[in-house]
Protein backbone atom coordinates (compact mmCIF):
# COMPACT_ATOMS: atom_id res chain seq x y z
CA UNK A 1 0.00 0.00 0.00
CA UNK A 2 1.46 3.35 -1.04
CA UNK A 3 1.11 6.21 1.49
CA UNK A 4 2.55 9.61 1.35
CA UNK A 5 2.30 11.59 4.48
CA UNK A 6 4.13 15.45 5.23
CA UNK A 7 4.29 16.98 8.41
CA UNK A 8 4.75 20.34 9.41
CA UNK A 9 4.69 23.39 11.77
CA UNK A 10 3.27 26.81 11.28
CA UNK A 11 3.31 30.46 13.63
CA UNK A 12 0.76 32.53 15.47
CA UNK A 13 0.57 35.92 13.59
CA UNK A 14 -0.47 38.96 15.57
CA UNK A 15 -2.34 41.78 13.77
CA UNK A 16 -0.99 45.65 13.94
CA UNK A 17 -3.11 46.52 11.44
CA UNK A 18 -6.33 44.61 11.72
CA UNK A 19 -8.24 42.34 9.31
CA UNK A 20 -11.60 43.18 10.38
CA UNK A 21 -15.03 42.55 7.81
CA UNK A 22 -15.44 41.22 4.54
CA UNK A 23 -16.78 42.46 1.16
CA UNK A 24 -16.66 39.39 -0.33
CA UNK A 25 -18.08 36.14 2.46
CA UNK A 26 -17.70 33.14 0.32
CA UNK A 27 -14.20 34.04 -1.28
CA UNK A 28 -12.84 35.99 2.41
CA UNK A 29 -11.85 38.92 0.67
CA UNK A 30 -11.56 41.60 3.14
CA UNK A 31 -12.19 45.43 3.47
CA UNK A 32 -8.90 46.50 4.04
CA UNK A 33 -5.32 45.26 3.95
CA UNK A 34 -3.77 43.99 7.02
CA UNK A 35 -0.65 43.70 8.43
CA UNK A 36 1.13 41.25 11.35
CA UNK A 37 4.19 40.20 13.26
CA UNK A 38 4.76 36.43 12.87
CA UNK A 39 5.83 35.26 16.26
CA UNK A 40 8.19 32.31 16.62
CA UNK A 41 7.20 28.98 16.53
CA UNK A 42 9.61 28.25 19.00
CA UNK A 43 6.78 29.51 21.61
CA UNK A 44 3.19 29.59 19.53
CA UNK A 45 2.81 27.08 16.48
CA UNK A 46 0.18 24.62 14.99
CA UNK A 47 2.04 21.30 13.83
CA UNK A 48 -0.22 19.34 11.03
CA UNK A 49 0.53 15.72 9.43
CA UNK A 50 -1.33 15.13 6.09
CA UNK A 51 -1.38 12.02 5.03
CA UNK A 52 -2.66 10.00 1.99
CA UNK A 53 -3.39 6.58 0.77
CA UNK A 54 -5.65 5.20 -1.85
CA UNK A 55 -7.84 3.38 0.96
CA UNK A 56 -9.06 6.12 2.82
CA UNK A 57 -13.00 6.31 2.48
CA UNK A 58 -13.38 9.96 4.16
CA UNK A 59 -11.33 13.33 4.30
CA UNK A 60 -11.02 13.31 8.15
CA UNK A 61 -9.41 15.79 10.64
CA UNK A 62 -8.15 15.63 14.09
CA UNK A 63 -8.16 18.81 15.58
CA UNK A 64 -6.14 18.91 19.34
CA UNK A 65 -8.03 15.55 19.64
CA UNK A 66 -11.34 15.70 18.56
CA UNK A 67 -12.35 14.39 14.90
CA UNK A 68 -14.34 16.52 11.91
CA UNK A 69 -15.32 14.98 8.33
CA UNK A 70 -14.02 17.67 6.34
CA UNK A 71 -16.46 17.76 3.95
CA UNK A 72 -18.98 18.82 6.49
CA UNK A 73 -17.32 21.85 6.61
CA UNK A 74 -17.35 24.70 4.67
CA UNK A 75 -13.89 25.91 5.08
CA UNK A 76 -11.93 23.27 5.51
CA UNK A 77 -13.90 21.40 2.05
CA UNK A 78 -12.63 24.81 0.10
CA UNK A 79 -9.31 24.43 1.19
CA UNK A 80 -9.17 21.18 0.33
CA UNK A 81 -10.69 21.20 -2.93
CA UNK A 82 -8.35 23.91 -3.86
CA UNK A 83 -5.15 22.15 -3.22
CA UNK A 84 -6.61 19.38 -4.85
CA UNK A 85 -6.92 21.04 -8.14
CA UNK A 86 -3.56 22.26 -8.00
CA UNK A 87 -2.30 19.15 -7.58
CA UNK A 88 -4.32 17.80 -10.63
CA UNK A 89 -2.62 20.38 -12.76
CA UNK A 90 0.83 19.47 -11.26
CA UNK A 91 -0.62 15.54 -12.20
CA UNK A 92 -1.25 16.68 -15.78
CA UNK A 93 2.36 18.15 -16.13
CA UNK A 94 3.85 15.24 -14.64
CA UNK A 95 2.01 12.51 -16.19
CA UNK A 96 4.44 9.53 -14.82
CA UNK A 97 3.49 10.84 -10.91
CA UNK A 98 1.06 8.84 -8.82
CA UNK A 99 -2.44 10.02 -9.09
CA UNK A 100 -2.89 11.18 -5.53
CA UNK A 101 -5.17 14.35 -6.38
CA UNK A 102 -8.07 11.61 -6.41
CA UNK A 103 -7.44 10.18 -2.77
CA UNK A 104 -8.74 10.51 0.33
CA UNK A 105 -6.78 12.69 3.04
CA UNK A 106 -6.33 12.20 7.00
CA UNK A 107 -4.80 15.18 8.66
CA UNK A 108 -3.79 15.79 12.42
CA UNK A 109 -3.48 18.89 13.96
CA UNK A 110 -2.51 20.33 17.19
CA UNK A 111 -1.96 23.45 18.98
CA UNK A 112 0.65 24.09 21.57
CA UNK A 113 -2.18 27.28 22.86
CA UNK A 114 -5.59 27.69 23.71
CA UNK A 115 -7.84 27.21 20.78
CA UNK A 116 -10.26 29.88 20.02
CA UNK A 117 -9.05 32.88 23.09
CA UNK A 118 -7.78 35.40 20.61
CA UNK A 119 -4.44 33.71 20.04
CA UNK A 120 -4.81 33.20 15.88
CA UNK A 121 -5.61 29.84 16.36
CA UNK A 122 -7.20 29.70 13.12
CA UNK A 123 -4.59 31.18 11.23
CA UNK A 124 -1.90 29.06 12.01
CA UNK A 125 -4.22 25.96 12.13
CA UNK A 126 -5.12 26.90 8.33
CA UNK A 127 -1.49 27.61 7.65
CA UNK A 128 -0.37 24.59 8.52
CA UNK A 129 -2.91 22.71 6.62
CA UNK A 130 -2.33 24.76 3.53
CA UNK A 131 1.58 24.01 4.03
CA UNK A 132 1.46 20.89 5.07
CA UNK A 133 -1.03 20.08 1.60
CA UNK A 134 1.23 21.77 -0.65
CA UNK A 135 4.24 19.02 0.70
CA UNK A 136 1.98 16.74 0.33
CA UNK A 137 1.12 17.42 -3.05
CA UNK A 138 4.42 18.19 -4.39
CA UNK A 139 3.62 21.72 -4.93
CA UNK A 140 6.27 24.48 -5.46
CA UNK A 141 7.45 26.35 -2.12
CA UNK A 142 10.87 27.59 -3.21
CA UNK A 143 10.40 31.05 -3.91
CA UNK A 144 7.94 33.68 -1.99
CA UNK A 145 5.97 33.61 -4.99
CA UNK A 146 5.33 30.17 -4.66
CA UNK A 147 4.27 30.98 -0.99
CA UNK A 148 2.00 34.14 -2.18
CA UNK A 149 0.38 31.86 -4.36
CA UNK A 150 -0.33 29.41 -1.87
CA UNK A 151 -1.78 31.99 0.67
CA UNK A 152 -4.43 32.21 -1.83
CA UNK A 153 -5.82 28.31 -0.46
CA UNK A 154 -5.26 29.46 3.05
CA UNK A 155 -7.13 32.83 3.06
CA UNK A 156 -10.05 30.64 1.78
CA UNK A 157 -9.89 28.59 5.55
CA UNK A 158 -9.20 31.89 7.61
CA UNK A 159 -8.92 35.30 6.08
CA UNK A 160 -5.12 35.65 8.27
CA UNK A 161 -3.63 32.45 7.57
CA UNK A 162 -2.19 34.18 4.57
CA UNK A 163 -0.35 36.17 6.57
CA UNK A 164 1.23 33.05 9.02
CA UNK A 165 2.53 31.60 5.84
CA UNK A 166 5.56 34.33 6.02
CA UNK A 167 7.95 34.96 8.68
CA UNK A 168 8.81 38.22 9.81
CA UNK A 169 6.38 41.03 9.19
CA UNK A 170 3.56 40.82 6.66
CA UNK A 171 1.13 42.25 4.37
CA UNK A 172 -1.83 40.59 3.41
CA UNK A 173 -3.21 42.83 0.09
CA UNK A 174 -6.76 43.05 0.10
CA UNK A 175 -6.40 42.92 -3.73
CA UNK A 176 -9.01 44.77 -6.60
CA UNK A 177 -10.19 41.34 -7.74
CA UNK A 178 -13.92 41.15 -6.30
CA UNK A 179 -15.09 38.18 -8.85
CA UNK A 180 -12.34 35.72 -8.13
CA UNK A 181 -10.08 37.03 -4.84
CA UNK A 182 -6.82 36.23 -7.43
CA UNK A 183 -4.69 38.89 -5.76
CA UNK A 184 -5.87 39.38 -2.29
CA UNK A 185 -2.66 37.39 -1.25
CA UNK A 186 0.02 38.03 1.54
CA UNK A 187 3.55 39.22 0.70
CA UNK A 188 6.74 39.44 2.86
CA UNK A 189 7.34 42.84 4.28
CA UNK A 190 10.62 41.92 5.76
CA UNK A 191 12.08 38.89 7.36
CA UNK A 192 12.30 38.01 10.59
CA UNK A 193 15.86 38.86 10.68
CA UNK A 194 15.38 42.39 10.17
CA UNK A 195 14.21 43.44 13.54
CA UNK A 196 15.57 40.81 15.91
CA UNK A 197 15.32 43.44 18.71
CA UNK A 198 11.55 43.40 18.03
CA UNK A 199 9.73 41.59 21.05
CA UNK A 200 6.63 40.22 22.14
CA UNK A 201 4.66 39.26 25.74
CA UNK A 202 1.89 37.67 25.29
CA UNK A 203 -0.70 38.33 28.63
CA UNK A 204 -3.06 35.55 28.71
CA UNK A 205 -6.04 36.87 30.21
CA UNK A 206 -8.40 34.18 29.29
CA UNK A 207 -8.27 30.96 27.39
CA UNK A 208 -11.99 30.74 27.20
CA UNK A 209 -13.43 30.66 23.66
CA UNK A 210 -15.12 33.90 22.99
CA UNK A 211 -18.47 34.47 23.07
CA UNK A 212 -18.34 35.79 19.96
CA UNK A 213 -17.06 34.49 17.27
CA UNK A 214 -14.50 36.55 14.61
CA UNK A 215 -16.68 36.02 11.88
CA UNK A 216 -20.03 36.23 13.47
CA UNK A 217 -18.79 39.91 14.48
CA UNK A 218 -17.44 41.18 11.87
CA UNK A 219 -20.31 40.31 9.37
CA UNK A 220 -22.72 42.25 12.30
CA UNK A 221 -19.86 45.35 12.40
CA UNK A 222 -19.94 45.60 8.52
CA UNK A 223 -23.87 45.45 8.61
CA UNK A 224 -24.38 47.97 11.74
CA UNK A 225 -21.46 50.01 12.16
CA UNK A 226 -20.97 53.60 11.13
CA UNK A 227 -17.61 53.76 12.68
CA UNK A 228 -16.38 50.80 10.64
CA UNK A 229 -17.21 53.09 7.46
CA UNK A 230 -14.77 55.26 8.58
CA UNK A 231 -12.43 52.96 9.50
CA UNK A 232 -11.98 51.41 5.65
CA UNK A 233 -11.36 54.69 4.54
CA UNK A 234 -8.47 55.87 6.80
CA UNK A 235 -6.58 52.17 7.83
CA UNK A 236 -4.83 52.35 4.39
CA UNK A 237 -3.07 55.06 5.59
CA UNK A 238 -1.95 53.88 8.59
CA UNK A 239 -0.65 50.78 6.64
CA UNK A 240 1.52 52.83 4.65
CA UNK A 241 2.45 54.72 7.76
CA UNK A 242 3.42 51.52 9.60
CA UNK A 243 5.23 49.99 7.32
CA UNK A 244 7.45 53.02 6.52
CA UNK A 245 7.66 52.84 10.82
CA UNK A 246 9.34 49.38 10.19
CA UNK A 247 11.65 50.09 7.21
CA UNK A 248 13.19 52.72 9.42
CA UNK A 249 12.84 50.73 12.97
CA UNK A 250 11.12 53.31 14.46
CA UNK A 251 9.88 51.83 17.41
CA UNK A 252 7.59 55.05 18.55
CA UNK A 253 5.96 55.53 15.49
CA UNK A 254 5.18 51.88 15.04
CA UNK A 255 4.12 51.53 18.77
CA UNK A 256 1.63 54.59 18.39
CA UNK A 257 0.16 52.97 15.33
CA UNK A 258 -0.26 50.10 16.18
CA UNK A 259 -2.30 51.13 19.45
CA UNK A 260 -4.16 53.74 17.76
CA UNK A 261 -5.10 50.46 15.38
CA UNK A 262 -5.98 47.91 18.17
CA UNK A 263 -8.48 50.99 20.10
CA UNK A 264 -9.80 51.70 16.62
CA UNK A 265 -10.77 48.28 16.22
CA UNK A 266 -12.50 47.76 19.74
CA UNK A 267 -14.61 50.71 19.27
CA UNK A 268 -15.92 49.59 16.22
CA UNK A 269 -16.81 46.27 17.77
CA UNK A 270 -18.73 48.68 20.32
CA UNK A 271 -20.37 50.64 17.83
CA UNK A 272 -21.64 47.31 16.47
CA UNK A 273 -25.52 46.36 16.84
CA UNK A 274 -25.71 44.44 19.29
CA UNK A 275 -22.33 46.12 20.78
CA UNK A 276 -19.47 43.01 20.81
CA UNK A 277 -16.72 43.26 23.90
CA UNK A 278 -14.08 41.09 23.83
CA UNK A 279 -11.67 42.74 26.25
CA UNK A 280 -12.46 42.92 29.71
CA UNK A 281 -11.03 44.87 33.27
CA UNK A 282 -7.92 43.07 33.15
CA UNK A 283 -7.52 44.10 29.30
CA UNK A 284 -8.22 47.52 29.91
CA UNK A 285 -5.96 47.62 33.05
CA UNK A 286 -3.16 45.96 30.68
CA UNK A 287 -3.75 49.35 28.62
CA UNK A 288 -3.20 51.96 31.80
CA UNK A 289 -0.12 50.45 32.62
CA UNK A 290 1.08 50.47 29.01
CA UNK A 291 0.03 54.00 28.85
CA UNK A 292 1.30 55.43 31.97
CA UNK A 293 4.55 54.05 31.13
CA UNK A 294 4.72 56.04 27.73
CA UNK A 295 3.40 58.37 29.28
CA UNK A 296 6.64 58.66 31.78
CA UNK A 297 9.12 58.13 28.85
CA UNK A 298 7.59 60.79 26.94
CA UNK A 299 7.24 63.32 29.41
CA UNK A 300 11.29 62.00 30.61
CA UNK A 301 12.00 63.01 27.04
CA UNK A 302 12.08 59.50 25.57
CA UNK A 303 9.83 57.81 23.02
CA UNK A 304 7.16 54.68 24.00
CA UNK A 305 8.57 51.75 24.95
CA UNK A 306 6.07 49.56 24.53
CA UNK A 307 2.99 49.09 22.45
CA UNK A 308 -0.32 46.81 23.09
CA UNK A 309 -2.69 45.09 20.94
CA UNK A 310 -5.58 43.11 21.03
CA UNK A 311 -7.17 40.75 18.71
CA UNK A 312 -11.17 39.23 18.85
CA UNK A 313 -9.88 38.19 22.72
CA UNK A 314 -9.20 39.71 25.71
CA UNK A 315 -5.28 38.64 25.65
CA UNK A 316 -2.81 41.08 25.27
CA UNK A 317 0.64 41.04 23.09
CA UNK A 318 2.67 43.96 23.85
CA UNK A 319 5.23 44.70 21.12
CA UNK A 320 8.68 45.76 23.23
CA UNK A 321 12.17 46.10 23.11
CA UNK A 322 13.30 44.05 25.67
CA UNK A 323 16.02 45.21 27.63
CA UNK A 324 13.13 48.14 28.90
CA UNK A 325 10.16 46.61 29.82
CA UNK A 326 11.04 44.95 33.49
CA UNK A 327 8.38 47.57 34.89
CA UNK A 328 5.67 46.12 32.82
CA UNK A 329 6.38 42.85 33.31
CA UNK A 330 6.64 43.24 37.54
CA UNK A 331 2.84 44.93 37.17
CA UNK A 332 1.78 41.93 35.15
CA UNK A 333 2.86 39.42 37.59
CA UNK A 334 1.99 40.66 40.80
CA UNK A 335 -1.06 42.82 40.05
CA UNK A 336 -1.50 46.93 39.19
CA UNK A 337 -1.34 50.14 40.82
CA UNK A 338 -4.28 51.37 41.64
CA UNK A 339 -2.63 54.56 41.25
CA UNK A 340 -2.57 53.71 37.49
CA UNK A 341 -5.27 51.28 36.84
CA UNK A 342 -8.16 49.48 38.47
CA UNK A 343 -6.50 46.83 41.49
CA UNK A 344 -6.10 43.21 40.71
CA UNK A 345 -5.45 40.30 42.45
CA UNK A 346 -2.00 38.43 41.97
CA UNK A 347 -2.96 35.85 39.03
CA UNK A 348 -5.90 38.25 37.30
CA UNK A 349 -3.30 37.77 34.54
CA UNK A 350 -3.00 33.95 34.10
CA UNK A 351 0.49 33.73 32.14
CA UNK A 352 3.27 35.55 30.19
CA UNK A 353 4.20 34.23 26.94
CA UNK A 354 7.82 36.01 26.03
CA UNK A 355 8.33 35.77 22.57
CA UNK A 356 9.81 37.19 19.17
CA UNK A 357 9.35 37.53 15.92
CA UNK A 358 9.63 34.29 13.91
CA UNK A 359 10.01 32.70 10.70
CA UNK A 360 7.29 31.24 8.37
CA UNK A 361 6.67 27.21 8.31
CA UNK A 362 9.04 24.62 8.77
CA UNK A 363 9.10 21.40 6.62
CA UNK A 364 9.34 18.16 10.14
CA UNK A 365 10.50 14.96 9.93
CA UNK A 366 8.54 11.78 10.25
CA UNK A 367 9.67 11.81 13.82
CA UNK A 368 7.56 14.80 14.38
CA UNK A 369 4.52 12.79 12.43
CA UNK A 370 1.07 13.01 14.36
CA UNK A 371 0.32 9.93 13.13
CA UNK A 372 1.58 6.45 14.14
CA UNK A 373 3.20 3.70 11.57
CA UNK A 374 -0.37 2.34 11.05
CA UNK A 375 -1.94 5.73 10.41
CA UNK A 376 -3.63 6.44 13.75
CA UNK A 377 -3.60 9.56 15.61
CA UNK A 378 -0.82 9.54 18.24
CA UNK A 379 -1.46 9.53 21.84
CA UNK A 380 -2.69 13.29 22.14
CA UNK A 381 -5.71 13.08 19.77
CA UNK A 382 -8.59 11.30 20.72
CA UNK A 383 -11.62 11.03 18.67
Amino acid sequence: MFVKQATVSAPVNIACIKYWGKRNESLILPTNSSLSITLSQDHLCSTTTSRTCSEYEENLLWLNGTQVNIDNDKRLSTCLRAMKKQRERYEANHPNEPKISQWKVHICSENNFPTAAGLASSASGFAALAYSLAHLYDLPLSNPADISELSLNARQGSGSACRSLFGGFVEWQMGRDDDHGSDSRAVQVVDHTFWPEMHALICIVSDDKKGTSSTAGMQRTVETSALFQYRIQHVEEQLEDIKQAISKKDFDTFAKITMQDSNQFHAVALDTDPPIFYMNDVSRAIIAVVTEYNRVSIAAGGKRKAAYTFDAGPNATLSRIPFLNEVIEGALVHGFNSAVAKRHEVGAVKGLIHTCVGDGPRVLGDEHALFDANGKPKQKSKQ
